[in-house]
């Protein structure tokens, strides 16, 4: 298939198209307003739907709606806009609804900024509306694997009934890269038997979309397993140089790249630096970190983050044996050389 240059955000509005997705609504937010951008043209060119919504709120419930309907249906938005379709997102886990929620990253906590940054990653893993859910959470870190994970993160919504999330970031989303885009898929709207119909037929039983706890006795253990069999089946991730890593880098999106060169830099020093790179931030990959050399000195986690939103998950995958540290900035890319100089200095650090 023919390459094509495309912006991250313009891979992920093609990709879901191309899925089957015929429902758009969404509000503009700088970093990601070029997906909204390119599907208001796009969208309608395939026979979908496309909504500019009067806010955030407007978007995800309408979501609700088409996802009732059977539709594969998609949002994205970014930082504050995220935090107020909370609710929203809450309501279709209980009504066990599938769809997708793009998240592109940017400066927060409040208002924050429009650079690119990692902070939202404890509001996408933990689940930020009320209630017990988590969402699987995919996180590309280039335009390839953007239009890549558009198309897996529909099919797990539906094998799951659960919404997913797709984690960029502002620098991932604006950068220009070649792309091979997926083949297009046709979605049968009719297709569940659970999806909402009107009553055409007077002698068939109605259908309802509704918080499903109240309609199964049986729902708590459902859920547990169904939460369970994403954790076990679909963890996903790259190791780099970890069966023999002095330390280990922990990153994702944006970040991995700089720690990928930082691994390679780092060897023709002689300092032996492995990477795991998380693909899903939830189900966090635990087994990714049974094949690290078993002498391993430590984990460093590297994200456009102030507090290291990561370091909590890596110690739980490690069952605290080696220390673990946190190394960046909400408002900067780290460096490759800063990497590596934080890693030296926590090398020596240990091994006192």
């Amino acid at each position: 298939m023919t390459k094509v240059l495309m912006k991250g955000n313009e891979a992920l509005a093609e990709s879901a198209i191309r899925a089957g997705a015929r429902f758009y609504s969404g509000y503009p937010i700088t970093p990601q307003t070029e997906i909204l951008e390119y599907l208001s043209w796009r969208m309608p060119e395939v026979g979908g739907e496309f909504v500019q919504t009067e806010s955030e709120l407007s978007g995800i419930n309408m979501l609700l709606g088409a996802a009732s309907a059977g539709a594969r249906a998609f949002t994205s938005t970014s930082g504050p806009g995220f935090s107020l379709m909370q609710e929203g997102i809450s309501y279709i886990v209980a009504a066990d609804l599938p769809l997708v929620i793009i998240n592109v990253m940017r400066e927060g906590s409040g208002l924050g900024n429009i650079g690119a940054s990692q902070g939202d990653y404890w509001q996408m893993t933990r689940g930020g509306g009320h209630g017990d859910y988590r969402a699987i959470v995919l996180a590309p870190n280039n335009v390839q694997e953007s239009a890549d994970l558009m198309t897996l993160a529909f099919d797990l919504a539906e094998k799951y009934r659960h919404p997913v999330f797709i984690s960029s970031d502002a620098a991932i989303g604006q950068m220009v890269e070649g792309v091979e885009l997926p083949e297009y898929q046709e979605h049968n709207i009719d297709k569940f038997d659970w999806a909402v119909r009107g009553w055409g037929n007077p002698d068939a039983p109605p259908r309802t979309i509704q918080n499903i706890y109240f309609l199964d006795e049986d729902y708590e253990d459902k859920l547990r397993n169904k939460y369970r069999r994403i954790k076990e089946d679909e963890q996903r991730w790259e190791s780099i140089a970890v069966d023999d890593a002095d330390i280990v880098l922990v990153a994702y999106g944006i970040s991995s790249r700089m720690c990928k060169e930082a691994v390679g830099e780092s060897r023709k020093k002689g300092l032996k630096l492995g990477l795991i790179r998380l693909i899903t931030l939830w189900p966090f990959p635990d087994k990714a970190f049974l094949d690290v050399n078993s002498d391993v000195k430590g984990y460093l986690s590297v994200e456009m983050s102030t507090l290291g939103q990561i370091k909590d998950d890596i110690r739980l995958a490690t069952d605290c044996r080696v220390p673990v540290e946190s190394y960046g900035s909400m408002q900067a890319l780290p460096e490759t050389d800063d990497i590596i100089g934080k890693a030296e200095e926590m090398l020596r650090k240990v091994e006192k």
